[in-house]
């Protein structure tokens, strides 16, 4: 008999990939168990399942940089709850990041996808579930989007939660109207511009030369450091939270056409974002 529960949370978070760098993403999680039915004709409560695999999920992946340890161009060591990290691209540019612990998520596989992260999402959930459980299949999948979407990571240093993780991102639709009227070109202007992006605020850079941009901040979660390609960043003056990037991408497009209304709807992941006009 199989239980499956479909869309049952989404995570957002980045991973390092080695022809893209690093990538903001959003997926939606669905679950599949398999297994005999107990005393009460089930194969586990639906209460149960919602429950240990929303709080596993928001733990272990959300907000976190999913990192494929068994990659070649990977070189990690771990110091106590402190992890550094060279990535090499396949362009031969390098990533490097210092931060704690629990900002990391260590997937043992040679890269990062859907597969790769439910089979290792499996072996770390194989004894959470009762013993008629046999087998747990996550099934990861991103959210259907029609128009235009962007991929980007960020860190957000005064947020109290896990958005301060300096490396974690999201895929994200984007619409914009220019007077009263949904403005698709922009749109796809916008969404190449930030795609595979990484949203940087100005004052949290340490160092820069033509090819390289570093950042670092502290937050409640500790010290965060991030080195990569300076072609993959985009600086804001504020913090990059979502209201701030819908104002800063408001603005932008309204410097092109100054005398039209402009209304920008970012979005942050699923199904939840700002609108700045």
């Amino acid at each position: 008999m199989q239980l499956f529960v479909d869309q049952l949370t989404n995570v957002d978070f980045s991973y390092l990939d080695t022809r893209r760098g690093l990538v903001g993403e959003t997926w939606w999680a669905s679950a599949i168990l398999d297994g005999a039915l107990d005393a009460q004709g089930m194969v586990c409560d639906f209460g149960i399942v919602k429950k240990t695999l929303r709080h596993w999920l928001d733990e272990q992946l959300d907000h976190r940089l999913l990192v494929p340890v068994r990659s070649p161009a990977l070189t990690l060591t771990e110091d106590g709850e402190r992890i550094t990290l060279s990535w090499r691209y396949d362009s031969g540019e390098q990533l490097t990041m210092e931060a704690p612990r629990q900002a990391v998520a260590l997937v043992d596989a040679e890269m990062i996808s859907a597969d790769t992260v439910s089979d290792w999402c499996r072996e770390q959930l194989r004894d959470v579930f009762p013993v008629n459980v046999d087998q747990l299949t996550l099934i990861f999948a991103p959210e259907e989007i029609r128009d235009h979407y962007y991929h980007y990571s960020h860190g957000l240093k005064k947020h109290t939660g896990n958005c301060q993780r300096i490396a974690h991102g999201h895929r994200s639709r984007l619409e914009i109207w220019r007077a009263g009227n949904r403005d698709k070109s922009l749109e796809s202007e916008w969404a190449e511009r930030f795609n595979d992006i990484y949203l940087a605020t100005e004052e949290d850079i340490t160092a820069r030369d033509d090819d390289t941009l570093s950042f670092a901040y502290e937050a409640q979660q500790g010290a965060f450091c991030l080195s990569l390609p300076a072609r993959c960043c985009y600086l804001m003056d504020t913090d990059t939270t979502v209201e701030y990037i819908a104002a800063h991408l408001a603005s932008e497009v309204r410097a092109g056409y100054p005398t039209e209304d402009i209304e920008v709807k970012a979005f942050e992941g699923v199904n939840k974002g700002a609108i700045a006009n």
